[in-house]
């Protein structure tokens, strides 16, 4: 059966808060998730599931370093993650801070571990972003976007 992973780096709860969101969709949508902070992930887990959802802070327009810390650990992993499908979602503080560059960035990651990214054709394109504390149209686009990835996932992997 196949299994998603939630990965997220967050201070001051923000980020957590829409990670939470998107596993609870991805459970709820039949897909087995768990919701790790990166500190307590260890790259060889990401062999172990199908679907892989990072989030990220926006720090200076890029992803945090435990978060990119992650990604260079995962240089060991090379080719291992092909196939698997990636997903990236950020909070910042201000509108304009650097959500999408973020997004992009970790999908950027992702693509050349080979992984599968779908887009949304509907509110937030690249992944759901939050300016401040996640309000009920971020949290809406969480849990979109956990219901897509559990319906991928379970397409591709059974």
């Amino acid at each position: 059966m196949a299994k998603g992973l939630v990965i997220y780096y967050s201070r001051s709860g923000n980020t957590k808060a829409m990670a939470q969101t998107i596993a609870e969709a991805m459970e709820k949508a039949g897909l087995p998730t768990k919701c790790k902070s990166v500190e307590d992930v260890k790259v060889a887990e990401l062999l172990d599931v199908d679907a892989i959802v990072v989030g990220s802070p926006t720090y200076y327009g890029r992803a945090s370093a435990p978060i990119a810390k992650l990604f260079d650990e995962s240089v060991s992993k090379h080719g291992k993650l092909d196939g698997k499908v990636g997903a990236a979602f950020s909070s910042s503080a201000n509108t304009g801070g650097g959500n999408e560059t973020t997004i992009c960035e970790i999908n950027n990651m992702m693509l050349i571990h080979g992984m599968v990214i779908q887009g949304d054709p509907q509110g937030d394109h690249y992944g759901p972003v939050s300016i401040g504390k996640p309000d009920e149209r971020v949290l809406n686009q969480c849990t979109r976007r956990g219901q897509r990835i559990a319906a991928l996932t379970k397409r591709l992997f059974g």
